[in-house]
């Protein structure tokens, strides 16, 4: 995949916070390895071992662990992302989440999810959902994330629209901030990283700004998010590819090479230059997809062996025992909530 990374306006909004509440800037921009030039435009890339490192500096120098959350409740994602002017000038929370969903990357580009953020129909509940892999490596950039949707909407919803929050780390020692930030009940230790909506919250209103506004920022988010995707490694690119298709299973060099206007044995050479063949890129990604359906128990081990484009159970298990050495049903039943079955999206 692509080197992860922050938008600037994100970083520079964090920077600020910190130096606000007592840290010192220059001290800050030293330990984070911090180019204040890059900051300058809030669209530009900033390495994400950056934003990382600023993060862990701001708590130190701050010293309030729970900085995280407090900047995500805090700083509205409209101040320092286009992806939140984008989310604001939506017409309801359902459209806002949605754009969310489409332009996040905008404002971190980390992960080898096709899509972070996602909604989840559990038992009649409307959960959203951050399918960050390894999310315990990092778990601030998840209370950044939570705390900021949570908070932010308040400013104009009629009611919370956040009942429950999940996260799959264990309590921290600052858990009342936890309690405080959300104003509801907070699970850790859970199966997923998940906040339960109200029931009729996506139809509540937004509309902070005139739909000409959204119009004009939802085209120039298109524009900053192609130039995001020009820079990717070709292996990003490929598996950008391949996803929307991969429950086909007719995924093959010779078409993917054809849609980035490569022929076959130029795609090869530019894979191997980055150190993966064809066939193991499509392998790890199927291996990735496949844990991220079973983590989230939305699908039978039947309907995953599709979704990764196996024509049978019996050929997806024998693949998932050589990725994981286990049984794709034990992985699932691991992860699967107590409540019930969640049933796969319609049409």
């Amino acid at each position: 995949m692509a080197d992860p990374t922050a938008s600037a306006g994100l970083v520079r909004g964090l920077l600020e916070f910190a130096a606000g509440r007592g840290a010192d800037r220059q001290t800050l921009v030293a330990q984070a390895g911090i180019d204040e030039q890059a900051l300058e435009n809030p669209d530009n890339r900033v390495p994400f071992d950056t934003y990382t490192r600023l993060m862990l500096a701001a708590c130190a120098l701050c010293a309030d662990p729970a900085l995280a959350l407090h900047y995500g409740e805090s700083v509205d994602m409209s101040e320092v992302s286009i992806v939140g002017l984008i989310m604001n000038a939506s017409e309801t929370m359902a459209e806002a989440f949605a754009q969310l969903q489409r332009f996040n990357r905008l404002a971190l580009d980390v992960d080898d999810v096709h899509e972070r953020f996602g909604v989840v129909l559990q038992g009649g509940d409307l959960w959203i959902v951050d399918h960050r892999s390894n999310a315990q490596a990092f778990p601030q950039l998840t209370e950044v994330a939570f705390a900021r949707l949570a908070c932010g909407p308040r400013r104009f919803l009629p009611q919370s629209h956040i009942l429950e929050v999940h996260f799959t780390h264990a309590a921290p020692s600052y858990r009342p901030a936890y309690e405080r930030v959300f104003g509801c009940k907070v699970v850790f230790g859970s199966h997923w990283n998940a906040m339960l909506m109200h029931p009729e919250a996506a139809s509540w209103r937004v509309a902070l700004q005139p739909r000409y506004v959204f119009g004009v920022l939802t085209e120039r988010a298109d524009l900053l998010l192609k130039t995001l995707d020009d820079r990717r490694t070709v292996r990003a690119q490929v598996e950008g590819l391949i996803l929307p298709i991969l429950h086909k299973g007719s995924a093959n060099a010779q078409t993917i090479a054809a849609a980035l206007g490569y022929s076959r044995q130029t795609l090869f050479r530019r894979l191997k230059s980055e150190g993966v063949t064809f066939e193991a890129l499509l392998d790890d990604l199927r291996h990735r997809m496949a844990l991220r359906y079973l983590q989230g128990a939305r699908a039978s081990v039947n309907e995953v062996a599709y979704l990764v484009g196996f024509s049978d159970r019996a050929s997806f298990s024998r693949a998932f025992k050589r990725w994981t050495g286990r049984n794709p049903g034990e992985v699932r039943a691991g992860f699967a909530a107590p409540r019930s079955r969640m049933p796969l999206p319609r049409d």
